[in-house]
Parts: structure tokens; sequence; C-alpha cells
């Protein structure tokens, strides 16, 4: 287990119902070749991202999970400009491009991402920072780029869990990222991810744990029905409210994971898996 980014106990078994997804040839195939235009078209315009302006990134974001076959419903905004701290709970891949829907960023992505198929030149082009999660002494010199970042005015997108979890249950926040805004004196901007059935109760088939592979997920995504994905922009946390990072994270925790009630003695949650959060 990585003393950086522990694993969740979620397991594609013990998690994902198969009652939920079906496994349907028919609209998965015409889904995925949707989904793998817009592709494509991130690819070719890629070289000219920093031209691209937000106003079409975001939308793209949302039309690339449509193509999935998930619906997309954000509640909220984030603050268009200045440097910002997004900071989500971790269910899917999906996670990533909607998460950019609210606002695009730089997103810190553990190393591993840089070995997908596709998925890993296509993000490593795009700017993504990567962390390895076994090298714990490389983490300040990433929080001190994170900051510079975020004093830049840009924006840097995490998932503070540094796991994906199912959906029906997540993790701690880690604190060490929550540090760089602290250090830019920026604001914290917890996003909320939810994955609904067509009946409201909470869709498995998204969930990318355990084992899973990223071609096995995503055809298992483009041949469910009926998801919806629910992003709620919660309130930003502003700078100067909390002056150390533990309080940060667990302020963001709160708004991102409302299932999670955390016993202020004891710094845990219910539902919230135990552990070491640095």
């Amino acid at each position: 287990m990585s003393v950086w980014l522990p694993g969740a106990p979620c397991t594609l078994r013990g998690c994902v119902d198969p009652g939920t997804h079906h496994a349907a040839f028919v609209p998965a195939v015409p889904r995925l070749a949707a989904a793998g235009l817009l592709v494509l078209a991130g690819i070719v315009l890629l070289p000219f991202g920093r031209w691209i302006p937000d106003g079409l990134v975001r939308p793209w974001c949302r039309w690339l999970v449509r193509a999935a076959g998930v619906r997309v419903r954000i509640a909220g905004a984030a603050p268009p400009t200045g440097g910002l701290l997004l900071v989500a709970n971790h269910i899917s891949w999906l996670d990533i491009p909607l998460l950019a829907a609210v606002r695009p960023a730089r997103m810190l992505a553990k190393s591993e991402i840089r070995r997908w198929p596709v998925a890993g030149a296509l993000v490593a082009r795009a700017g993504v920072l990567f962390i390895d999660r076994d090298r714990l002494r490389a983490l300040p010199g990433t929080v001190a780029t994170l900051a510079g970042i975020l004093r830049g005015g840009a924006a840097v997108a995490v998932f503070p869990e540094g796991s994906t979890w199912c959906g029906r249950a997540g993790g701690h926040f880690r604190r060490a990222v929550f540090q760089a805004a602290l250090d830019a004196g920026v604001p914290v901007q917890p996003v909320r991810i939810r994955y609904r059935d067509p009946r409201g109760g909470p869709a498995t088939a998204p969930a990318f744990v355990g084992d899973d592979t990223l071609l096995a997920s995503v055809w298992r995504v483009a041949s469910a029905r009926g998801v919806i994905a629910e992003i709620e922009v919660r309130p930003p946390v502003p700078p100067g409210r909390h002056t150390d990072r533990r309080a940060l994270a667990y302020a963001a925790q709160w708004e991102t994971v409302p299932d999670h009630v955390p016993d202020h003695a004891s710094g845990q949650g219910r539902g919230v898996r135990h552990g070491h959060h640095e």
C-alpha cells in the first residue's frame, strides 16, 4: 500500500451491482464511436489548447461524458478566473471530464495514468501533473509546484481521497494538497460528484475500482442504461477561513461527501475508511 495514496477497499465484485447495467452491444458501439470522435478532435486541437477559451472546453467535456451514454446535471458554478484549488470525491474516470466541465484546470494525477492506452499520452500532453505515489520525498516539491501554479492565477484540480471509491462509501481527504492552497492564498472549491440510476438510486456502473481495467470500465459505462452524473458545485472555502491544512481538508470533505458525518473528537467520519491520511 502506498504511503501517499492508499487504495480503497472497493472491488468490482463487492461494489458494482451487475443488475444495474447490461452489456448491450447496440447502444454501446455508437456511443463509443461518438466519444472516440470527440477524443480525436481533442487530440487534434491539443497543441492549440492555450488559445481555446474555457467556454468551449467546458461543453466539450460535457459532450464527451454524454457521448458515453451518461446524462450530466451540473448545479452551481466555480469562480471563472483566478487561482483556485478544485477538489472532489472520486468514483470514476468520468470524474475527470466532469470536473473540467466545472472549470478547466491543471489536473494532479497518479503516475500510473501515464501508462493508460491513448488516454495516458493525451492527458500528459494536456499538462496533467503526475505524482509518484511511492516517493514520499517528492511530496514537498509537488506541493510547491502546485502553489506556484495557483499563485499564477490558474486552477488546479485534485481528488484528495487518493483513490477511486464505489460511490456508496468514500475515503478521507488527504491533507498535503491543501497546503498548496494555503501557501498560495487561494480559495478551495469543493465539488460533489454522484452517479444515479433512472430511479434516483446510486448507479455503480461508472465505479472504477479494484482490479478493473480502463477498457472494461469504458465498455461497462457505454453499455449501461440511464446513468445520470450529478455535479454539485459547493460554496468555495475562502482563503484565511482555515489556517491549517487539516481543518481545510476537513471542511472540503464535509462539503463533498455529505453522507460522511465527521466526529470532531476523532477526526473520523461515519462510513469513512480509517487509516493514515497525510
